[in-house]
């Protein structure tokens, strides 16, 4: 399983949950080219080790494990896949 970044995060980024991430699969972090543009933050779940340290920083509450995601923001969890995707 992995983590995803919801709703809360958009327009906000909040990059504390970059800073903790032992393994740097939260993108786009502040200097890369797309960060600017980026709608929101966005964890990679083939890189995500679900060690839960991006949550418990999170200033919005945007970050969930997969399987506790909020029925209204299930769709997150393929949006975070696909950014990665591309």
């Amino acid at each position: 399983m992995a983590y995803t970044i919801a709703q809360p995060c958009v327009g906000v980024k909040d990059t504390a949950c970059v800073e903790v991430c032992p393994v740097e699969c939260i993108h786009p972090t502040k200097n890369e080219g797309t960060f600017a543009s980026a709608e929101q933050l966005y964890i990679d779940p083939n890189t995500c080790i679900d060690c839960g340290a991006c949550q418990a920083v999170c200033p919005v509450t945007a970050i969930y494990p997969n399987e506790q995601v909020p029925d209204q923001w299930k769709n997150f969890i393929d949006i975070n896949a696909n950014y990665f995707k591309k």
